[in-house]
């Protein structure tokens, strides 16, 4: 019984964790565009951007924690933390593994921000449109419920959210954060 919750917290905790990934990752887009969401200030987008990106480390750590416990899953913190060394189904797993790399070099420099620098932060928070990816092709390729047809339109949908974000940053109508302050048009 206890496998059994294990197994279910851990695959959940997987999915919540990927969705909280794509909000994190379209907000900080959102962010840098300068201007606010229907309904929120622009300082308070970042702020959500920074509560959404920490509750996604906290449900990846949920997601890790009960697969390391639990016997079915037979992960070892070698799995977690070496990519491309688990017995079963090494790459699926080894990009989770890079994706979780990543995003403890995210996290760190994020937490660190104003010891490191501003240039520093953003040099290293580039990495989360190498690691937002990594995660989706970990979740379709070693998800339980990787190839279920929930799953693919979920990760779609999060493909798409994402996109529709870099697109519109992209595009002409993207006003960077400083020309908004200042109140200069592009």
């Amino acid at each position: 019984m206890t496998d059994d919750i294990l197994w279910a917290v851990g695959r959940s905790s997987g999915v919540v964790a990927l969705l909280l990934l794509t909000v994190s990752l379209w907000l900080g887009i959102v962010a840098r565009s300068g201007r606010p969401l229907p309904g929120l200030p622009r300082f308070s987008v970042t702020l959500v951007h920074r509560n959404v990106s920490l509750l996604a480390v906290v449900f990846l750590v949920l997601h890790i924690g009960t697969l390391l416990l639990d016997s079915y899953a037979k992960l070892t913190l070698t799995d977690v933390l070496v990519p491309f060394l688990g017995v079963r189904q090494p790459f699926w797993l080894g990009l989770g593994t890079v994706a979780v790399d990543l995003l403890i070099a995210v996290t760190i420099t994020a937490l660190l921000r104003r010891r490191l620098g501003l240039r520093v932060f953003k040099a290293v928070h580039w990495l989360s449109y190498v690691m937002w990816p990594v995660a989706v092709a970990h979740t379709v390729g070693d998800g339980t419920d990787g190839t279920a047809t929930w799953m693919l339109l979920l990760a779609g949908a999060c493909v798409l959210f994402v996109l529709a974000a870099v697109f519109w940053r992209l595009s002409a109508g993207f006003i960077e954060s400083a020309r908004a302050r200042r109140g200069e048009s592009s």
